[in-house]
């Protein structure tokens, strides 16, 4: 399968061979359907040690009594909101907070956490997940850092596991309950990056192209959706010679959830339209099926060293719903067009076109 090609040379994309032309943020559902945790799925977690004895604060997070815009450090208003709390729920919330940052980072929760704050509590009444955002500062050096309360799906879960095993990047979460803790992913986010840094003078124009262009595969590989540009963030690594760039996705929602195969190409989103056009001009065909090369290359190999953990997880997924059967039938028909197979449509669930999927496009 190709990425792409010179798009205003009139060369075919992959966005070409699913059908419509209009840009995926089109067909998205406002709010996806949340899938609670199964029992083999909360099995796997154990295992693996993502199931952890940790407060469920997700709820208890929900009674705050007030709420202000957050703006970012430069005073643009953002979509999340600094929320307050009477003095005695945040009593009873500080010590459960501080207890998870310190499982989270440590593996385990120590007393000797008295000497972290917690600074402020945002929330983010946008997407799915409605999350909240914790900043824990250390009161000694004034050092600041953060993680997200989200409530237990699925679906998510599902996302976190699969990047974790499969991309190039490790993912640190644990669960209990119906509340999911996400560590901090850092980075420029990818809107701002688009917005305030693609036309900075000296920027890699190639670089960048390269890593939207390995990022864009993955998604499509491992069926991970809605990746508009504010859904992933962009890495900015100085090296020896030139600087490096990743593009990491930081929401995991719409992991094989949706119908339209479009949903799952970063390339298609209007938001995502000035990388997708620096991709076209800068790169051409062969540099574009060399990085599409690597990146089947890398995955594959991710998934021969995870085998059995990866084996154990799409065993799971694969018995459960995760999606309207419409959306399976849909993406069933439209994957089954672009390899040209009919095998696709022997699958009854989302986990299973997942599965397959990665079979054949990684050779596993």
């Amino acid at each position: 399968m190709k990425w792409g090609g010179q798009g205003d040379g009139g060369q075919e994309n992959r966005a070409g061979n699913f059908p419509g032309t209009g840009h995926a943020g089109r067909v998205i559902s406002r709010r996806k359907l949340q899938y609670p945790v199964s029992t083999p799925l909360r099995q796997y977690l154990y295992h693996f040690d993502r199931q952890r004895d940790i407060p469920q604060v997700y709820w208890e997070l929900c009674r705050f009594s007030g709420a202000v815009p957050y703006e970012d450090p430069r005073g643009r208003e953002t979509l999340w909101v600094t929320v307050m709390y009477p003095p005695e729920v945040f009593a009873e919330l500080r010590p459960r907070l501080t207890s998870i940052y310190t499982e989270l980072k440590l593996g385990r929760d120590i007393a000797q956490h008295e000497h972290l704050l917690v600074d402020r509590i945002d929330f983010g009444d946008f997407g799915n997940s409605k999350p909240f955002r914790v900043r824990i500062t250390n009161v000694f050096n004034d050092n600041s850092d953060y993680f997200y309360v989200k409530q237990a799906d699925a679906s998510r879960i599902y996302g976190l596991e699969l990047e974790h095993i499969l991309s190039p990047n490790r993912i640190n979460y644990i669960v209990n309950g119906t509340t999911l803790i996400e560590e901090h992913i850092a980075g420029v986010p990818g809107d701002v990056f688009l917005r305030d840094y693609l036309s900075r003078p000296g920027i890699n124009k190639v670089r960048i192209a390269k890593e939207f262009t390995k990022f864009n595969e993955r998604c499509f590989i491992r069926l991970l959706g809605d990746m508009r540009s504010a859904n992933y963030i962009v890495e900015i690594t100085p090296d020896f010679e030139e600087v490096q760039y990743r593009v990491r996705p930081i929401d995991f929602d719409e992991q094989s959830y949706e119908g339209k195969g479009n949903t799952y190409l970063a390339l298609r989103y209007s938001s995502n339209r000035a990388i997708t056009r620096l991709a076209f001009d800068v790169l051409n065909r062969q540099t574009i099926d060399q990085y599409v090369a690597e990146e089947y290359a890398q995955m594959s190999r991710r998934a021969k060293v995870e085998s059995s953990r990866l084996r154990a997880l799409l065993g799971i997924m694969s018995r459960e719903e995760l999606a309207p059967h419409s959306h399976v039938v849909t993406l069933a028909r439209e994957l089954d067009r672009i390899h040209r197979t009919t095998s696709f449509a022997q699958c009854q669930t989302m986990g299973e076109l997942t599965a397959k999927h990665l079979a054949l496009m990684l050779d596993i």
